[in-house]
């Protein structure tokens, strides 16, 4: 009788098991760089620019600048995170107030890796669904 030896190697299931090894962690996130949120109507322009170190009120022209704790940023940059960036241009308004002075129209613009995306339009106060966390965590 002869005794054969039989070596198989399964070279999708290696790299299957080396990508299952990849944590969550070792995934890059995109690098969040600025985010604003901008509100006004005729005789209100109030901007909030949130930077990894600052932010920055600026209501009808007068700007105040206060600290942002590496905690604060990190509370907001979680809330961009879970927001499809790409998608924030067509995300419905759930109220339309704004479109007879009703309300102040605000937009908010999230510079990520070089880019800046802007959401709709919508009411001060009465965000799309999909950055309504997001809108409470920015405007506490």
């Amino acid at each position: 009788m002869l005794a054969t030896s039989l070596n198989i190697n399964c070279t999708s299931q290696q790299k299957a098991e080396i990508n299952n090894n990849i944590s969550t962690s070792d995934v890059q996130k995109p690098k969040i760089e600025k985010i604003e949120l901008k509100e006004q109507t005729r005789g209100t322009r109030r901007f909030v620019t949130f930077t990894p170190n600052s932010k920055t009120v600026s209501l009808n022209g007068e700007i105040t600048t206060f600290p942002l704790s590496s905690n604060e940023w990190k509370t907001i940059t979680e809330q961009v995170n879970r927001v499809e960036l790409s998608k924030i241009s067509a995300l419905q308004s759930p109220t339309t107030a704004r479109f007879s002075d009703g309300a102040l129209t605000a937009n908010v613009y999230i510079t990520s890796d070089g880019k800046t995306y802007i959401s709709s339009s919508f009411d001060s106060g009465f965000p799309p669904k999909e950055l309504e966390k997001l809108y409470k965590v920015i405007t506490k």
